[in-house]
This record gives C-alpha cells, structure tokens and sequence, in this order.
C-alpha cells in the first residue's frame, strides 16, 4: 500500500528580507584576510576588571535564572546612573528592565504598542531612514506598516515639516535614534522640541534607540529624549552595555520607561528571553559604580574617529565628521559612479577592506554613493585601512 504525502510551503513572514549585510560583509571579510570595518563591534578587548567580576559571581554561584525584570542590584546601579548623568528618576522596581540585548528590548517595545487590523487599518510607525535594519522587520511582524522619513547626505537632519505631513490617526509610534546608526548623525534640542510638539495632542508611543548615548564628538551634548517631559512619559528609552563597555558578545540591554508603558513592554519581554545571563548582571551592577568608566567614552572614540580622518586626510573622499556613534561615513561621488553594494565587495576584495554599503539602510536601497565604516577598532587597524582606502 502505498502512502502520497502532501507538499507543504511554508509562507514566509519576512518575505523581502534575507541574510543581513552584516553577515556578508563580516563573512567576505573573513574569507579575504580584509581588514573588517564593516559589522559594528569593537577590535579590542573589554576591561579585564570587568571580566574578574565576571568570574567572581560565577564562582560565587551566581549561575541560576535572573529574575524576568533583571537582577535588582543593576536595576538599582542603572536608576542611579540615569539619576546621575540626566537628573531623571526611574523606579528601579516598575520602569526599568534588562534585557538579552538592545534588539530584543527594541521588539518588545515595539511589539507591545503596534496592532494590525485596527478599525482604520494596521498601526502605523515613523521611521527616519537610513534606519537600523531590526526596525522594518520588527514593525512588519506585529502587523504595524512602516512610514518612512528619508535623510540625506551630509547632514542627515530632520525636516520636521515632512514628518508633520507623514503623520496620520494611525500613526501610533515614531522609532527615533541619536547617535544615529549609521550616519553619526546628533540630535539637537531643537529635535525633541520638534518631536514634541508634534506628540503632545496624540496618542503617538516613541521608541528610542539611545545604545550608542556615551560616544559624542567635539564637545556635543547627548539629547536624551528622557530629559524633555512631554517625550518622557510616552517613551521606551533603549540601552546598550555591549555598545558602551566594548562587550558587544554579551548582549545585555535594558529598557527605561514608566510605569504603565514598562508593565506592557514586560508582558513581552518575559515571552521572548524571560530572563538575561545572571553573573553577568552583578557584574556590571558593580561596574557601574565608577562613572568614569562610561565618562570617558568620548575622548577615547574621538581620538579613534580622528585618527582614522586623518589618515583619509590625502583620499579623495569627501568626508563630514560623525558627531557621534563609532561610525564613519565617507562619500566616494568623486571617485566612481559604482553602486555602493558593489563598491563595498570590490574594495573587500581588492584592497583587503570591508565596510557596510550605506543604501542597505534606506528602504528604497537609495544610492548616495555613501559608505559606512566602524572605527572601534585597534590604532594599527585603523592606519592601515586608512592608507589603503587612500589609494583608492
């Protein structure tokens, strides 16, 4: 007797979406022996304090499930760091959560707040692209649909007129990020006055994706949208320790938020990691207690970001310093009309360089002739990529 299966397909969520560009860029690096300036995680090592604490609560016995909301010492740590650095209170029981990772605590912010299917359609979300690739994805999952603001080269800032006209009575959140990835773009306070003007009157949630808020150039300041009251109370602050601590490996994040909007987020937060690895949490709890640690970010970067601008210095890029985030983008305009994706394999294969083709952020895949490169990397590193890119 003989039995006929049933073909099954499986209809795919994400059906435009496919490997990430960082993974083929990190791979093509890999494979060549190029210098990876591509993925964005750092060269170099992280403290080796930080790794003995580490040890010390894994030796303690510190290695069972954290409680869902993270353990209360860093909670605590991370109340009073807030309280100190931008003289905001957080609750350290009911508005702040760690998190496996600032991804994770981006889907759940989102993923708490976007519907499909409402009376007058699916939720709406405003995003500013060029836009961190976990967004889209993210929005289209919970049946939200994604509204894109589009910034252009070089100066990437927000005309608050154009989001004005984007804005309907389903726009239910706007996805904000400073320092911005990839463009090393800062906002002003002027934007979040902008912002709020425009959410004051509406039912509109903000996410913010402030993971990269301790690496600011020149003297600038970090706007978090936290410190303006109008935005304060509508907004799912996102951290990042993997950005500010050099341990991008551990993913540990965390979410700041009040009361009501951290209860929900929680609803989905404990569904999708439950908990983040415990001794890891003590540690950094610890950690924390010495502000320098994150207080001298931005001398450290800027020497970095300066040192790879100046070995640019003879190229024929056309280059505006990032103002913050470990991200550079250079325009090569002047030097072909190759499509960036191209440009990025060759410069992989040629010249022993690989760097992220900028268009890969914008929806559309818009071609400004742009490419983004991560100077968290070692000195020699650095050089070196330099003064190949510089034959180019």
């Amino acid at each position: 007797m003989s039995t006929q299966s049933k073909s099954t397909s499986l209809v795919s969520k994400l059906p435009n979406v496919g490997t990430t560009i960082f993974t083929v860029m990190s791979k093509l690096a890999t494979e060549t022996g190029a210098i990876n300036l591509s993925q964005g995680f750092p060269g170099f090592d992280c403290s080796p304090e930080l790794v003995s604490l580490v040890e010390h609560y894994m030796r303690k016995g510190f290695n069972q499930y954290a409680p869902m909301t993270g353990v209360p010492a860093l909670r605590e740590a991370l109340a009073q760091k807030t309280f100190t650095q931008y003289n905001v209170v957080y609750d350290p029981d009911t508005e702040i959560t760690v998190t496996s990772g600032a991804t994770e605590a981006i889907f759940a912010a989102i993923t708490a707040v976007i519907r499909p299917n409402q009376t007058a359609g699916p939720d709406e979300v405003i995003v500013f692209e060029p836009a961190y690739d976990s967004y889209v994805p993210a929005i289209e999952l919970n049946g939200g649909i994604p509204v894109f603001v589009t910034l252009t080269p070089p100066d990437y800032t927000i005309d608050w007129q154009v989001v004005r006209e984007k804005i309907t009575d389903r726009t239910r959140m706007i996805l904000v990020n400073t320092p911005h990835n990839p463009t090393g773009h800062v906002w002003t306070a002027d934007d979040m006055n902008q912002l709020a003007d425009l959410v004051r009157d509406r039912d509109i949630w903000i996410v913010s994706d402030e993971v990269y808020e301790h690496i600011l150039f020149d003297g600038r300041t970090h706007h978090s949208l936290m410190t303006h009251p109008v935005l304060q109370e509508r907004t799912f602050i996102i951290g990042s320790f993997g950005k500010t601590f050099h341990i991008t490996g551990w993913k540990i994040g965390y979410c700041l938020a009040p009361r009501e909007l951290s209860a929900e987020f929680r609803k989905i937060h404990q569904y999708l990691t439950f908990s983040t690895v415990t001794p890891i949490q003590y540690a950094l709890a610890d950690y924390l207690k010495e502000p320098d640690h994150f207080r001298q970010l931005p001398d450290f970067y800027q020497r970095k970001r300066d040192l790879f601008l100046a070995g640019l210095a003879g190229s024929r890029f056309k280059i505006k310093p990032a103002e913050g985030s470990f991200f550079q983008t250079v325009s090569y305009a002047d030097i072909t009309d190759e499509p960036d994706y191209e440009l990025a394999i060759r410069l992989t294969n040629e010249i022993g360089v690989a760097s992220i083709p900028v268009s890969v952020f914008y929806n559309q895949k818009n071609d400004y002739k742009i490419l983004r490169f991560c100077f968290a990397k070692d000195d020699a590193v650095l050089q070196e990529a330099a003064e190949r890119l510089s034959k180019l």
